[in-house]
């Protein structure tokens, strides 16, 4: 789909955005899922982390600083991102939404990539984009008969190479090291060598051949999704990306203590069943700092390919006529409420990077404080790229707050299997299914680890209402 006139095509597109309308040519999406990835960027308001090429992303389009997902866990959060609706709390969302469409397939509508692709699209997926990377069941994860997307992909792809099946990559370290048994893996790893001896490295040398071959095609636009694995555990990145780390001065982690009562507090149980050398990060601080360095080395080492893929679309002749959105699938805990991981509904937890940029945006670089969740992804690519606004998503169009980034955003709700939450500018509540609530005030120095439900009883039959209003239940 090149174009020997880039200029012109960036000012059809900014004209067709402008209007509301489709361009006459539609753009391309790049979206870039990036895993357990909390807000730890420099464009995030983070100096000591080093991810130049997310914060060029930033600096061309809108960064919004206060985007909530759905779920904290992998599963079930892209299940709402592909989906655009509120679903199944668990990280086999998708699997189950698949044997529904085997049931009953008018009961379930079109995902995301099957509406792109039903619009003229041709739909790439290369990674973790769904909860198992490449999309297929089985023992490990390679049946092609057990598609976790149907009708969603004209391909979905994960070279495992060294590390065997999608499996072994999902949970690799380096020269192809698999997980076999947790404890028999190391936590966090730095190993001298290139990108390519770690998996992001070759998963993301096929999507730049994939890129390629899309762009070549002159009769289709493209959305190509792209999953970059790290900073999921283990914590594992060339040496180089944590040599950056060595002399970092990490702040001190905020409200570090288990918090007292109940809570959705858990006990970090995927991080410490790795091997961890006998040490606890929350009884001893070095070890807690290098657990925080390693995960910023993780981070560093994913800001790396996006510049690689950033760099492809450049050279593609594509930069000119793609949206681009980064996409963090979910927070994650370093140590706030001595957790390690993610699992609750605390802030931590649900907190992740989003930013969207196209050619012609307003006010490029601008971010935004406005409140927005994972769900209104599909609504928002839907109105940039000029396709039809699908009837069934739950979630709204992020354009006006793309054209103003002092638009009003508005609540952000997830859930897990046991409680849901809404978080609103001042406060978050957390509804347990037998009624228990937690209330905390967002404009107290406290912050999530004081419960202050039983002074403010209107308030929380307030946000209760709303709670159960937006996502169903009893209170």
């Amino acid at each position: 789909m090149k174009s020997p006139n880039h200029l012109l095509i960036a000012i059809a597109l900014f004209l067709g955005l402008a209007a509301g309308s489709p361009a006459d040519e539609k753009p391309n999406i790049l979206l870039i899922c990036v895993d357990d990835l909390r807000p730890e960027l420099r464009c995030f308001g983070v100096p000591h982390i080093h991810s130049p090429n997310i914060d060029q992303l930033a600096a061309s389009g809108r960064a919004f600083h206060r985007h909530y997902v759905q779920a904290p866990t992998c599963g079930a959060s892209r299940c709402t991102l592909l989906t655009g609706r509120y679903g199944d709390p668990g990280n086999g969302a998708l699997f189950n939404r698949a044997a529904q469409m085997k049931k009953k397939p008018e009961s379930v509508p079109p995902s995301m990539p099957h509406w792109f692709r039903q619009h003229g699209y041709t739909t790439v997926s290369v990674g973790k984009i769904s909860h198992h990377p490449g999309g297929k069941g089985g023992k490990d994860w390679d049946d092609a008969s057990n598609l976790e997307m149907p009708l969603s992909w004209d391909r979905s792809l994960l070279p495992a190479k060294a590390w065997q099946h999608p499996r072994g990559w999902m949970h690799g370290l380096a020269h192809g090291e698999i997980r076999v048994k947790a404890g028999d893996m190391d936590v966090y790893q730095a190993l001298e060598g290139g990108d390519s001896i770690y998996p992001d490295g070759v998963s993301i040398d096929e999507a730049l051949a994939q890129l390629d071959q899309l762009s070549a095609d002159e009769d289709h636009p493209f959305f190509l999704a792209v999953g970059i694995l790290r900073p999921h555990l283990p914590f594992g990145a060339p040496a180089a990306y944590l040599n950056r780390y060595a002399d970092a001065d990490l702040p001190p982690t905020p409200h570090p203590d288990k918090p007292q009562g109940r809570t959705t507090w858990h006990k970090s149980g995927e991080f410490m069943k790795y091997n961890r050398w006998g040490r606890n990060p929350n009884e001893e601080e070095e070890f807690a700092l290098e657990v925080r360095r390693h995960y910023a080395a993780c981070v560093s080492y994913a800001d790396a390919q996006v510049g690689r893929l950033m760099q492809q679309l450049e050279k593609a002749g594509e930069a000119d006529n793609t949206i681009v959105v980064l996409w963090g699938d979910h927070g994650w805990h370093l140590g706030e409420h001595a957790i390690w991981g993610k699992h609750a509904l605390f802030e931590e937890s649900l907190h992740s990077p989003l930013i969207i940029t196209y050619p012609g945006i307003p006010r490029p670089g601008e971010s935004t404080p406005s409140m927005v969740e994972t769900l209104d992804v599909f609504p928002t690519l839907c109105q940039i790229a000029g396709l039809p606004r699908p009837d069934f998503v739950q979630g709204v169009s992020l354009q006006p707050i793309l054209e103003d980034p002092a638009s009003l955003g508005h609540p952000a709700y997830a859930y897990t299997s046991k409680a849901k939450t809404i978080r609103t500018p001042s406060h978050r509540l957390i509804l347990h299914d037998d009624g228990y609530v937690e209330l905390y005030d967002h404009g107290s120095s406290a912050k999530e680890t004081v419960n202050v439900a039983s002074a403010n009883e209107s308030l929380v039959k307030e946000l209760k209402e709303q709670l159960l209003g937006r996502l169903g239940g009893e209170g």
